[in-house]
């Protein structure tokens, strides 16, 4: 069975395939330019709507727009309309149309209808003469956490009396938020620790800016250059201090010749993602550094090139244990997950290794 092919205006759709376009439209009118452009509604977000509608004013404008004038002409013109006429005029105490009557709820029917369950007579004889609590803590057993409210729950998995008025008749309402106290501002002297840093004292192993505001940029930079011939601090936190990438770079200088950092923290700052992969490749160099968080940048999401390219600076990095960063896709997600556990695995069989190396030689000389 075969079928006609398709015409459009006596014509074969294939014949319209070769008809060159622009010279038809250099064949119309003006007035059937005009035409065509009202049947046709271009998908273009860019054009301003008087070019995308097919409707047309073709009076001169008045004036400028006052939009106090408008609203008023507008409104004025409501009041004038004369509302149309009613087809049944009202009449108090009539009904007009047909009443509304509310169909029968089926469910509800249901829900108030009581189904009886044969427990048995000592389970029965038991839930009769349980008190409340007993019930409120068998519903916390049974999971019926729907039943309680939270100060309920958490009172029968504590064994703690219940609160007054929490009771099975009681109100079930929200829990008061718990007020915390605001963290105290950070004391930390920048002068006395950048001096502390460049001394290499041993008793600065950890160094604290978390929350510091207007640190200078040269103040960072007497740091990280400090930080190069440091050989005792060994956690470095920088978080919420408005680093940037002039700063993440000096940071990452300092990093490629530092080896005793094992922490280094710089989340909420205004570090980019190139930032980011720059300081990543840093810690190929001594290769000492077992955490490194980032989080909560300027730009929240890396994208896929930087991502696999931190991956790739990741999976070649065998001393680094924790990674704290946003990654959008599964794939670097996965990689990198697999490759800090197999650092961690084998952090673990290198300290088991010299354990029982230190016990064994231990050992031998408690012998001799």
């Amino acid at each position: 069975m075969t079928t006609a092919p398709a015409k459009l205006y006596g014509k074969d759709l294939d014949e319209y395939e070769e008809l060159d376009v622009e010279q038809l439209l250099s064949q119309l009118s003006p007035e059937e330019i005009s035409i065509l452009a009202k049947e046709v509604d271009p998908d273009d977000n860019l054009l301003p709507p008087s070019q995308r509608c097919s409707y047309e004013c073709e009076k001169k404008p008045t004036g400028p727009l006052n939009r106090k004038k408008l609203i008023e002409h507008i409104n004025k013109q409501a009041l004038e309309t004369p509302d149309k006429p009613e087809f049944k005029p009202y009449v108090a105490g009539t009904i007009r149309g047909k009443k509304w009557i509310p169909p029968e709820n089926v469910n509800q029917k249901e829900a108030d209808e009581q189904i009886a369950i044969d427990l048995g007579d000592e389970y029965e004889q038991a839930l009769s003469q349980a008190t409340q609590d007993e019930i409120i803590d068998l519903a916390a057993i049974l999971g019926f956490h729907s039943m309680m409210n939270q100060d309920q729950y958490h009172a029968s998995l504590l064994n703690k009396g219940q609160p007054l008025g929490l009771g099975w008749d009681g109100i079930t309402k929200a829990s008061q938020p718990k007020v915390f106290p605001p963290e105290p501002p950070n004391d930390t002297n920048i002068e006395l620790s950048i001096q502390m840093v460049k001394e290499d004292n041993y008793d600065l192993k950890h160094l604290n800016w978390n929350n510091i505001k207007n640190i200078s940029d040269e103040k960072f930079e007497q740091l990280f250059e400090a930080l190069k011939d440091n050989t005792n601090l060994e956690t470095l936190s920088l978080t919420n201090t408005g680093m940037t990438d002039r700063t993440a770079i000096k940071l990452a200088e300092a990093l490629e010749k530092n080896c005793t950092l094992k922490v280094v923290n710089v989340e909420t700052n205004f570090i980019s993602p190139d930032g980011i992969v720059r300081l990543m490749k840093s810690l190929l160099n001594q290769r000492s550094l077992e955490e490194f968080r980032a989080t909560n940048q300027r730009s929240q999401v890396l994208g896929n090139k930087i991502e696999m390219e931190i991956t790739k600076l990741v999976e070649s990095n065998p001393t680094l244990l924790r990674l704290g960063l946003h990654l959008e896709y599964n794939d670097a997600r996965h990689r990198i997950a697999s490759h800090l556990q197999r650092n961690i695995d084998r952090s673990r069989l290198r300290r088991m290794g010299h354990f029982s190396r230190t016990y064994t030689a231990g050992w031998i000389t408690s012998r001799r």
